[in-house]
């Protein structure tokens, strides 16, 4: 077997992201059979394909499918017509029962193959309630090389290669796919996100350019809360134009009354993420709000808040159910960003105290707790990078008796779990988006807790990527 050798293969199984599995027989005595495996992109269990090798190692080798002789059963037609050249939706032609299954498989395969866990409980995951439409925040890019799909590159004298609005092709951070249409986000924000395309495009505005680090327009942010309807709409320039974005609000709330807010975010950095290093608040307060059970979270333009609304509740739910809390607990919610699981379990405990790095989230979290009347949470901005038993030292701190984990996908640093074990809680309830990091901060944690049961939360419908909660006992 080599690179570029065409195969027919049957997909048996599926592997985490988003990855077919087939086995082959080599005759080749110097590979390991058993274990020789190939990773199909975009393969579903029960397909039959004939596929190209991309890549190939001593073990393993990486292929596309060229066709599908046979699908499998669990495939379905997608609904979004830039379903396989956007990046957004992986999973959008494989039926929702089968992506929960495959997502409950690969969640305890992490845990028991590569984490080597035994004698712990899996929980059932639990489904979204809704597959489309469900996402209160979407992020476009603008680009000044438009990604064409197949039945636009007949026509590219119809078309605006050097502008686009949408999402950014696999692999391409220099191409955007413009979208006119996208199922995740409410039917508004595709109105919104149309409209900016063409008032900027018929302004003949300038796009950024990751090349020559020049131009005006750099990104369309939407939040649309779930619960309360709000509204926001954040366009992130590279400098600021009062006059031509106070037009662009003008026509956009005329069209769009329902809008709560408008701002503009402005930076000059060379990196690619939709956030400023100032804000001017075109239009309302600046914020919106969403709720969450029966409190509600002031919602800034750069604050993190959990996408699926209705599922964060059940997310949120559980790790409370995780936690058992007697209500006379010291509680620490590590990577607390604006305090929305402090907020949410303050009245199951008798104190808590969250550790955020990031200090804009800091100052959501002290406004939600005003908001909600919550006496109990205390705020601190605290680099988790860095070893933070000295700081609960110096404010003098009492000691956890339940600790809380909500980690960003790289999981926690090894400085932030010496500190977890140094201070001993009872209980560890982690919260993580990525289960192979959370399988491997645990095992660190092992020699004095041990995992007690499991269980995944689909935010995510149509994508690989899956919340799971775990909780660790001292032993």
């Amino acid at each position: 077997m080599k690179v570029k050798d065409i195969l027919e293969v049957g997909i048996t199984s599926y592997a985490f992201e988003g990855k077919g599995i087939a086995r082959v027989n080599l005759d080749d005595p110097e590979q390991d059979l058993q274990n020789f495996v190939i990773f199909v992109e975009k393969g579903y269990p029960g397909d039959l394909a004939r596929i190209q090798i991309t890549k190939k190692k001593k073990n393993y080798a990486n292929a596309q499918i060229l066709e599908i002789l046979t699908p499998s059963s669990e495939r379905i037609t997608p609904k979004c017509k830039f379903f396989g050249t956007c990046g957004g939706c992986k999973q959008q032609d494989m039926d929702y029962s089968a992506q929960l299954k495959y997502k409950q498989l690969q969640v305890t395969e992490t845990f028991t193959q590569l984490g080597g866990f035994e004698n712990f409980r899996i929980e059932e995951i639990v489904p979204s309630k809704e597959t489309f439409f469900y996402r209160n925040k979407m992020e476009f890019s603008f680009g000044d090389r438009r990604w064409l799909l197949k039945e636009e590159i007949d026509i590219p004298a119809l078309i605006r290669t050097d502008y686009a609005l949408g999402l950014h092709v696999p692999g391409r951070f220099d191409r955007v796919l413009n979208i006119d249409e996208c199922f995740l986000q409410s039917h508004k924000s595709n109105g919104i996100l149309n409209f900016t395309y063409k008032f900027f495009l018929d302004k003949l505005t300038t796009v950024y350019s990751t090349k020559t680090h020049t131009g005006f327009l750099r990104n369309l942010a939407i939040r649309h809360s779930y619960n309360t309807k709000d509204l926001m709409v954040n366009l992130v320039t590279s400098e600021e134009n009062s006059s031509l974005l106070e037009e662009y609000t003008d026509k956009l709330i005329k069209l769009f009354p329902s809008i709560t807010t408008v701002v503009n975010n402005i930076t000059a950095s060379k990196s690619g993420v939709a956030v400023g290093e100032r804000e001017v608040v075109l239009y309302g307060e600046g914020f919106i709000y969403d709720t969450i059970g029966s409190y509600k979270f002031r919602i800034s333009a750069n604050s993190f808040f959990q996408t699926n609304t209705s599922q964060a509740l059940k997310l949120y739910d559980t790790a409370l159910n995780f936690a058992d809390l007697s209500g006379n607990e010291i509680l620490y919610d590590l990577y607390s960003g604006a305090g929305t699981i402090a907020v949410y379990m303050s009245s199951f405990t008798k104190e808590i105290h969250g550790f955020e790095s990031v200090l804009e989230s800091v100052k959501n979290a002290e406004q939600n707790v005003i908001i909600n009347s919550v006496n109990n949470v205390t705020s601190h901005n605290v680099d988790l990078y860095k070893s933070f038993l000295p700081y609960i030292t110096q404010n003098n701190l009492p000691k956890p008796d339940v600790v809380v984990v909500d980690p960003p996908r790289n999981g926690m640093h090894t400085n932030t779990i010496d500190d977890i074990l140094q201070l001993a809680p009872s209980k560890i309830v982690y919260i993580s988006c990525n289960p192979a990091t959370q399988v491997r901060d645990i095992k660190l944690m092992t020699p004095k807790y041990k995992l007690v049961k499991i269980k995944p939360v689909d935010m995510f419908p149509h994508t690989y990527h899956i919340e799971n909660v775990a909780l660790l006992i001292k032993t």
